[in-house]
């Protein structure tokens, strides 16, 4: 078992690429800022170890960057297409939206996108409204493209590998401040995309989250157990394709569902786990995501559209109530 105790979450995703780039010269990463380790450090020493040919500098064009990572893919290579942040992806949105997306069911799987579109999420400290959004429900409304969101450098490691070994498009979204989160990382650990985790086990309540969320949840059942209250907390990890299976299976057993996000609870793809779960089984579900409102610059308004630890335990005790 190679064992790496002790990386952080950028450090975990830095040697998941170095693995698979050792493995697959097929893969390549291009993007803003590649060369000298990404603004979070998630591709440090790539360049140096694997040259310029395959770690690529890109001009500030996010359509010709993912542009030409939809080209790549199409020629046969694997590429790791970096967009710096979610709120930049917009601008490459039709090469992944009307081609990336598209390819191989137009084509009749002909062509294949095998790139992994990698766009960190989430509030950013005080980094405010155009660079703070949580956007994971438009991908996963998107057909023809497999969602990830970890919340560990174990799981940062293990589903970017297996991203990159899909053979289809996946939007990789990394939060913005879990970089520095420390965990140990097993380098033999294959996770399947598609597959939760489960990260507290309980009876009383169903609490689904990813990414960040997942922290606020734990802590939230912490508080929860103090009072006698067990929570089963399910870190989904895979948005697309999410699993219904050990989430349906909580939520029979429990019978109460609280699904939790970072994003903007209005139409969040906490919606359609709530709708899924309520249709199979039956449960009471209730959501608790963002306000509709853009993340302010200034503490006091980016705090309105946090969800805490607090929140989430006052939304389950009341789904219990």
């Amino acid at each position: 078992m190679a064992l790496n105790k002790d990386l952080s979450y950028s450090e975990a995703a830095v040697l998941a690429a170095q693995r698979e780039m050792e493995a697959d010269a097929r893969v390549v990463v291009l993007g803003e800022d590649v060369g000298r380790g990404g603004i979070f450090g998630q591709y440090k020493g790539l360049q140096q170890t694997f040259g310029a040919e395959r770690v690529i500098d890109t001009p500030i064009s996010e359509a010709a960057i993912m542009g030409a990572g939809v080209g790549m893919a199409l020629a046969g290579l694997r590429p790791v297409v970096e967009m710096r942040v979610v709120d930049f992806a917009l601008c490459g949105m039709d090469e992944l939206v009307n081609q990336a997306a598209k390819n191989r069911f137009m084509f009749g799987g002909q062509g294949r996108v095998p790139l992994v579109a990698r766009m960190p999420g989430g509030i950013w400290d005080a980094s405010a409204a155009q660079h703070s959004q949580s956007l994971e429900a438009w991908f996963a409304h998107l057909p023809g493209v497999v969602v990830v969101s970890p919340s560990t450098p174990q799981d940062n490691y293990s589903l970017l590998r297996a991203a990159l070994q899909c053979g289809d498009p996946v939007v990789y979204i990394e939060h913005k401040t879990l970089w520095g989160l420390r965990g140990d990382v097993d380098e033999d650990m294959a996770v399947p995309l598609g597959k939760a985790r489960r990260v507290r086990e309980g009876s009383a309540i169903t609490i689904v989250s990813w990414s960040r969320q997942v922290q606020a949840c734990a802590a939230a059942c912490d508080a929860l157990a103090a009072e006698g209250i067990a929570a089963d907390l399910i870190d989904l990890r895979t948005l697309w394709p999410w699993d219904r299976e050990t989430v349906l299976a909580s939520c029979a057993r429990t019978q109460r569902l609280l699904v939790v996000h970072e994003a903007v609870q209005v139409a969040g793809f906490g919606a359609e786990i709530a709708a899924s779960a309520a249709e199979a089984t039956g449960c009471r579900v209730a959501r608790l995501g963002a306000p509709r409102i853009p993340v302010g610059y200034a503490p006091v308004l980016e705090a309105q559209s946090r969800v805490g630890a607090k929140a989430v335990a006052t939304a389950a005790k009341k789904l219990l109530g």
